[in-house]
């Protein structure tokens, strides 16, 4: 249930394992620095243009390894080294690649970063405006980890736009609703998109840059190669070819309202039973679960939960008083779950679930019960394409 993770296809599986892995391509399609790379060119081609068409966007590179390297290549597209940034703090949902001083993101650039509304639990944009104003930051970044509510590009645009800053949208954990609809797009709006491929997208874990700007898709094109990767992972690029043709297909759109559907089920009994969620709910796939009032650290609660074989994250809270290694909560999510084909029946099933484990965390017997439950309920929802395997 852990809200960043999913299951891909067999076809998927199939191009991520293919013999594309022999081959080094570096460059681009039409333009490598190796020979034989003709059918190599037709796979990356067809990945580009299937996710220009899947998210409606100019210009796209398939290449980058992850969504941190996609965002170090956004960063260097468009700024020099000491240039000042800004985006999500870690505490409030976001990534480390957003600015903390423990990645490159705050290592390389004079990093600020904006937070949430202490009441609410959610984006403040006039405090987000003030902190811009205030620190003029090059570059803008929005986008998440783990924040359980929608994001307001347009608003973005305008405090980007009010102190003269590129936008660049991270919509690793959204691809997937953004694609689809069930989220607004920041294409045409942000200067830069970045995303990873797995999460809600049910690709295969890599990066992906998105742009409608001709000169800066150039200047993309650039940093990725050769600027910080070597040879693109061709077989991983086949496998996001897979991914975003079945993203194009009705069916995903289906499954992506699904997974929303799970969510708020799971999300509404869980608050049922006296648990507190962070923003009192969730607009997307995940939910993050302030365990204070249980008297559970997110630490106790992510290993109790694992015995009882429902495997989750521990997560900081905005404001957590507890260190990253403990936190006073955990982030959940449906993805995973719903591509299984889990439905609102086992949504309710697994929220009491989580109630029970909360009441009795160290009762050993108990724990071993659940986890039988879940053995059955996992047999009955087998993971694609395992009995190919």
């Amino acid at each position: 249930m852990i809200a960043s993770e999913n299951y891909v296809s067999s076809a998927l599986l199939e191009a991520q394992g293919s013999i594309l892995t022999n081959k080094y391509a570096e460059g681009y399609p039409g333009h490598r620095y190796y020979g034989g790379c003709e059918e190599i060119d037709k796979a990356e081609q067809t990945a580009i243009d299937r996710l220009k068409t899947l998210f409606g966007c100019k210009y796209a590179n398939v290449q980058p390894h992850s969504g941190s390297s996609a965002n170090m290549a956004a960063y260097f597209s468009i700024l020099k080294p000491g240039d000042k940034i800004m985006g999500q703090s870690l505490d409030a949902g976001g990534h480390l690649t957003h600015g903390s001083k423990v990645s490159f993101s705050g290592m390389f650039f004079d990093a600020e970063t904006y937070g949430l509304d202490p009441e609410t639990g959610v984006l403040n944009y006039d405090e987000i405006a003030k902190t811009a104003l205030a620190f003029k930051p090059k570059a803008i970044m929005c986008g998440f980890s783990a924040y359980p509510r929608a994001l307001d590009f347009k608003k973005f645009r305008e405090i980007a736009d009010s102190v003269g800053a590129y936008l660049i949208a991270d919509i690793a954990h959204i691809a997937g609703l953004v694609a689809t609809g069930y989220h607004e797009s920041p294409i045409g709006i942000a200067d830069i998109v970045t995303s990873t491929t797995h999460k809600t997208l049910r690709g295969p874990r890599s990066g992906i840059i998105m742009t409608n700007n001709e000169e800066i898709a150039k200047k993309i094109d650039k940093i990725i190669f050769p600027g910080i990767q070597g040879g693109p992972l061709e077989h991983i690029i086949a496998a996001k070819a897979v991914a975003f043709g079945e993203a194009l297909r009705p069916e995903f759109k289906e499954y992506v309202g699904k997974l929303l559907n799970n969510m708020q089920v799971l999300s509404k009994t869980l608050m049922h039973l006296d648990f507190d969620l962070v923003t009192g709910g969730t607009d997307n796939h995940l939910a993050l679960i302030d365990l204070r009032n249980k008297n559970l650290t997110g630490l106790d609660f992510e290993i109790a939960l694992g015995k009882a074989g429902i495997t989750v994250n521990k997560n900081s809270i905005p404001k957590d008083p507890n260190p990253p290694k403990v936190t006073s909560g955990i982030r959940i999510g449906t993805a995973a779950l719903t591509t299984r084909g889990f439905g609102e029946v086992e949504m309710q099933r697994i929220a009491e679930m989580y109630n029970i484990v909360a009441n009795d965390p160290k009762d050993e017997k108990i724990l071993a019960g659940i986890k039988e439950e879940v053995k059955t309920m996992c047999k009955n929802f087998p993971v694609p394409g395992i009995e190919k395997r």
